[in-house]
């Protein structure tokens, strides 16, 4: 059985002015939030069957992270954080 879901927030005004779907991750004042994971490729893995989009490629910081971003099926932007060599 699927369950629905609904958003935890809507704006019902001011009217749209653009849509943030697909604005690049660096757009000025672009909401975005960051979670660290243990296992990121399985965390996009799991994620892409809900219909998650990786933004890009997954890159590594130094020899201390893994990171990424994904959109999410309504487009709001996820970032990804895997802590190497913890």
């Amino acid at each position: 059985m699927a369950r629905a879901t609904a958003p935890l927030v809507q704006f019902l005004s001011p009217a749209i002015v653009s849509d943030h779907r697909n604005a690049p991750v660096n757009s000025l004042g672009y909401l975005r939030v960051m979670f660290t994971v243990v296992d990121i490729d399985d965390i996009i893995s799991r994620l892409s069957k809900h219909g998650a989009k990786l933004v890009g490629d997954v890159v590594q910081y130094e020899n201390s992270y893994r990171l990424c971003y994904i959109r999410n099926a309504e487009g709001l932007l996820i970032g990804l954080a895997e802590e190497l060599n913890k």
